[in-house]
């Protein structure tokens, strides 16, 4: 019972450290993203981005406490922000960063 419970602590920790360490970084991703490609003037998509991350934080917030499991919320918030910040930071034809 004790092993069951140290495990149920781990796994609530770090759940609730994905929640906000990976959820913030999936909402800078998002947010950066955004910035970049949305077809508006660049204000428009500074503001429009930033208010949508909140939104994708709480996204993020709910599915990784839907999760089967801590390493699996990690992965994709890992994954998902990698790749957007990737493609936000990476291409150089546009002339703009976030």
């Amino acid at each position: 019972m004790s092993k069951n419970l140290s495990l149920s602590r781990w796994s609530i920790a770090s759940r609730v450290l994905a929640a906000i360490l990976g959820g913030y970084a999936l909402a800078y991703g998002c947010t950066a993203f955004l910035s970049v490609y949305l077809p508006l003037a660049r204000p428009d998509r500074v503001v429009f981005a930033s208010l949508l991350c909140f939104a994708v934080w709480t996204a993020a917030v709910i599915y990784v406490f839907a999760a089967r499991s801590a390493t699996r919320a990690w992965l994709w918030l890992g994954g998902l922000t990698l790749v957007l910040c990737l493609a936000a930071f990476l291409p150089t034809e546009l002339g703009i960063r976030p």
